[in-house]
């Protein structure tokens, strides 16, 4: 099982400041999806792909609605846009804490 220490080095390129306990519950959202290299990042290019995780993680785990998420996920993006390879990790804790939902995860 993935731990947040695998991942939380990069989460700390974009946040200093990451507790390493709220990475960890996004490693345990996220879960099985990990173990898969294609699953385990977003791909900002691929529509269907950033609705998913509009529909998934920002709708359900931070409950907000279509729009707003549509509009955080598209930041996230433009955060993140000197990477090719977004870790799905740091792309969900980065939409996290732009919904300032980090405390709800």
């Amino acid at each position: 099982m993935a731990k947040a220490a695998d991942y939380i080095d990069d989460v700390k390129r974009y946040d200093a400041g990451a507790e390493e306990a709220h990475v960890q519950k996004i490693v345990n959202y996220c879960g099985i999806a990990l173990q898969n290299r294609d699953s385990s990042l977003v791909s900002c290019s691929d529509e269907t792909e950033k609705n998913r995780v509009r529909d998934g993680f920002a709708k359900k785990k931070l409950g907000m609605e279509a729009g707003p998420a549509s509009q955080a996920i598209d930041s996230v993006c433009d955060t993140m846009k000197g990477d090719n390879q977004k870790s799905r990790v740091t792309f969900l804790y980065l939409l996290a804490k732009s919904a300032g939902k980090l405390g709800d995860l």
